[in-house]
């Protein structure tokens, strides 16, 4: 038994790179070609391979170290023979024993015995599966450098998933033929090298591969830095890829089947690789496999929001504290502080009503999973106001009262056709990575009733006149308060107007009711003196308050929208513009 010092090999244009995993410990027994840790520059993360197989005695670098081309990694106790150094090609002599040579895979040497020479060969994309015109995203090598069979020369990406194009040949790279960002297809030229595909010596070592003895045979799984194996229909277009250069079954870890980029992938997600299961060839763990491990992580969360919301809507004692704790602890914040209130004085204790339960927990959810923003501004209705007076008073629509809120349904109907993100909500059955645009316009207002908010919804709203909506809230507002409003008369709101304006303040900040995009507050409207560029003139400001979902909109599509509002609200005849 021997102890090598294993150190850094010839790693390209790497300087001083960083050790982001280490895949081994003392005591593990490692083979040789086996990834031993995995470093990362600006660039690219590359894991490096033990040139020997033997036992770890010593790690000799850590975490966060930098490494370059022969640093120390690691101490090895290896067997005595296996301590000697490979032969290279061009040295190798007869192996005068008789013995046959271990077969040799993609980047080790050949015996002299079995030297070919080497020959101009063309590098072709190889089958991909159904990709077509996929993007060069990444060029790997460059003319002059010297590649291993199977080594990864590019990567390409699609719209589903990104993938490494390895080489179907080992040797010099003379030629690249392609660029970042151009279109390739099965078949296209990547590059010409100086070397030797060898199909007569790869498929001899694969015979004696497989006529040598179980116990003789020591495979040596190929870099997880390099590209995916091509598919099986590769063989016949490179018959040198004969003796496969990645064995899973060959690691005595267990360690994940994936390339670089997809754990860097994953670490950027912080997942696991080590729990997500590889769809690819061999069992290789590709993007999608990480991507839907986080979306499956992720639904887990929002399913353990929503039964703390469907816990907070059960009669139950103290169900809104309830909700409260039981989210908290589901977000990882410290528990609702629980408090013996009657040690402090006199108290007295009522059941939440039923409504104010269900309304804790929409809300609960809403605030907690959509990014707000609450835009406030103040819109001139002096001119609207005088409008509104008239019209109650020379109406003859049997006593039909007209009230602000049903000019603002009418004005939010106009700027939500001038701005459609605000009539949008994002597509749950695409994990929120869609929009659905509506082209109804169902408004709904927020009626205050002894048992708590309620919001009625008036339908087609673009399709009614302010007496027919203004008839229509009456009779909403009336069942809301009787506790008469049917499921159908309160679902299906594209925007939701809730007004304060009958009791006062002056701005507040709404809760978007999901899946709205946004939400309007208003206030009591005050009467402010208003500088007209000679004067100060009394002018009846109403306030506004516009809350919306980040997700979909911005600032300045915000800023729009209450400006155009306000504009609106000023002189009503721009609904007919």
């Amino acid at each position: 038994m021997a102890t090598l010092e294993i150190k850094v090999p010839d790693i390209g244009d790497f300087t001083d790179v960083s050790v982001i995993e280490l895949l081994v410990k003392p005591g593990d027994t490692v083979q040789a070609e086996q990834s031993l840790l995995t470093v990362e520059s600006d660039k690219a993360s590359m894991e490096i391979p033990s040139s020997h197989a033997g036992v770890v005695r010593q790690l000799l670098v850590a975490l966060g170290d930098k490494v370059r081309q022969g640093s120390s990694l690691l101490l090895l106790d290896v067997a005595d023979e296996a301590s000697a150094p490979v032969i290279p090609v061009a040295m190798a002599s007869p192996q005068e024993s008789g013995e046959k040579p271990a077969p040799a895979l993609a980047g080790t040497a050949l015996p002299a015995t079995q030297t070919v020479a080497t020959e101009a060969i063309e590098v072709r994309v190889p089958d991909i599966g159904d990709f077509k015109d996929v993007s060069v995203i990444e060029v790997m090598v460059k003319v002059g450098d010297t590649v291993r069979l199977e080594q990864s020369l590019i990567t390409v990406e699609s719209d589903k998933a990104s993938m490494e194009i390895p080489s179907n040949a080992a040797g010099i790279i003379t030629e690249v033929k392609v660029k970042l960002g151009d279109k390739i297809n099965i078949g296209d030229l990547l590059a010409m090298l100086q070397g030797s595909k060898t199909p007569a010596v790869a498929a001899t070592l694969l015979a004696d591969q497989k006529a040598a003895p179980v116990s003789d045979q020591k495979p040596a799984p190929a870099l997880a830095s390099q590209a995916l194996t091509a598919p099986s229909s590769v063989a016949d277009q490179a018959p040198s890829v004969a003796v496969p250069t990645h064995q899973p079954g060959a690691l005595t870890m267990g360690l994940p089947h994936a390339s670089p980029s997809v754990r860097k992938f994953a670490r950027e997600l912080g997942v696991p690789l080590a729990e997500v299961k590889g769809s690819g060839l061999k069992g290789r763990i590709i993007d999608p496999d990480v991507q839907s491990f986080t979306r499956s992580v992720m639904s887990g969360a929002l399913q353990t929001l929503a039964i703390a919301a469907q816990q907070a809507a059960k009669p139950a004692a103290a169900a809104g504290t309830a909700a409260v704790a039981s989210t908290s602890a589901g977000l990882g914040l410290i528990p609702w502080p629980k408090v013996d209130f009657a040690k402090f004085g006199p108290i007295e204790r009522k059941e939440l009503s039923r409504i104010k339960k269900i309304s804790a927990a929409n809300l609960l959810r809403n605030a907690i999973l959509i990014p707000a923003v609450t835009n406030h501004d103040d819109a001139d209705i002096t001119d609207l106001e005088a409008f509104r007076i008239a019209t109650n008073q020379e109406n003859d629509k049997g006593g039909i009262k007209v009230t602000m809120l049903a000019f603002l349904i009418k004005a939010c109907v106009a700027a939500l056709k001038k701005f459609p993100d605000f009539n949008s909500s994002l597509d749950a059955e695409s994990d929120n990575s869609a929009l659905i645009y509506k082209q109804y316009y169902h408004i709904g207002f927020a009626a205050d009733t002894p048992n708590g908010l309620m919001v009625p919804v008036i339908k087609d709203a673009n399709k009614k006149g302010i007496f027919q909506i203004s008839l229509e809230m009456g009779e909403l507002a009336k069942k809301a308060r009787e506790g008469k409003l049917s499921p159908t008369e309160m679902t299906g709101a594209c925007f939701t107007i809730s007004s304060l304006g009958g009791i006062g303040g002056r701005y507040f900040t709404p809760i978007i009711n999901a899946p709205e995009v946004a939400i309007l507050g208003v206030c009591k409207s005050t009467i402010q003196p208003v500088w007209d560029g000679k004067a100060f003139q009394p002018r009846l400001l109403l306030p506004l308050s516009l809350t919306w979902d980040h997700r979909v909109i911005d600032g300045a599509a915000a800023a729009r929208f209450n400006v155009y509002l306000g504009q609106i609200l000023g002189d009503l005849r721009r609904i007919l513009l």
